[in-house]
């Protein structure tokens, strides 16, 4: 659609439970994840034109539990995201080749039931090579955190020993999806928990030390979270089915479109 809500159209249908959504338009693609049914490991990634032709299987079910948001490294060639119940940080070249476990927060059925170790939003810092992901924890249960650490595994560590991990927030209550406003080095996020902190949309600088400042308040338990650093906009998504914009300090803000059903995901791409 267009960023007033003008001229909607499906251009994919028939997704299983899609959640993450980018957009290469370089290549012309759309990249998004499908959750698959929960406890059923059969969460997939796939790909399609813009048009949502050419549609793609890029990393088939049983390989990720249940992918979430997703981030696309377009200088590095690869596909970042999170896998809830997998409980994992993973990556993949953009052809679904050379899949990698980069975090392994919990292992086997027992974690799984432990939502603290549940994986869900990500993010890259691609000036300092850093990974931010988000790591919700039970429902309203304040114990959301926002964690980062560097890009590659630390020689000699594996995804499940890494070192270098450091808890950027914590005390959050559900904390979802992230996005990186790379120049003036702020990063945003939605949370999905109840008021006062929660269905909120939130910012914190990333290379110094401060409180996260809540923007926007009063979503029916935001989700997606899109960046127009250029046109000094957000947009932001609900599980109530609304699709909002403000402008990039929380003013502004506008619902313009709702009571479209559970969204999740949302992307921002000039094509």
């Amino acid at each position: 659609m267009n960023p007033d809500g003008s001229d909607r159209k499906t251009i994919v249908s028939d997704c299983h439970m899609p959640d993450g959504i980018v957009v290469d338009t370089d290549a012309g693609h759309i990249y998004w994840t499908n959750m698959g049914s929960v406890g059923a490991h059969d969460g997939s990634i796939e790909r399609a034109d813009l048009d949502g032709n050419n549609r793609a299987v890029v990393v088939p079910q049983g390989i990720t539990h249940t992918p979430k948001q997703i981030h696309l490294d377009k200088d590095g060639g690869k596909l970042y995201w999170c896998d809830r119940e997998g409980m994992r940080v993973m990556r993949a070249s953009v052809d679904g080749s050379r899949i990698e476990t980069l975090v392994e927060a919990g292992h086997g059925d027992h974690d799984r039931h432990d939502q603290t170790k549940w994986c869900v939003g990500i993010t890259l810092d691609p000036k300092l090579k850093k990974i931010y992901w988000t790591q919700k924890g039970p429902d309203n249960g304040g114990q959301g955190r926002i964690f980062r650490a560097n890009l590659d595994i630390p020689y000699g560590e594996t995804s499940a020993t890494r070192s270098d991990i450091e808890v950027v927030f914590d005390q959050l209550p559900e904390p979802i999806d992230l996005e990186l406003d790379v120049n003036n080095r702020i990063l945003y996020w939605t949370d999905r928990g109840d008021p006062p902190r929660g269905n909120t949309v939130n910012r914190a600088p990333i290379d110094e030390t401060a409180a996260p400042e809540i923007e926007i308040t009063h979503l029916l338990e935001g989700i997606g979270i899109a960046l127009d650093v250029a046109g000094n906009r957000m947009f932001f998504t609900d599980l109530g089915g609304s699709v909002y914009s403000a402008d990039l300090d929380g003013k502004d803000v506008r619902n313009f479109l709702y009571a479209q059903g559970n969204l999740a995901g949302i992307a921002y791409a000039e094509v």
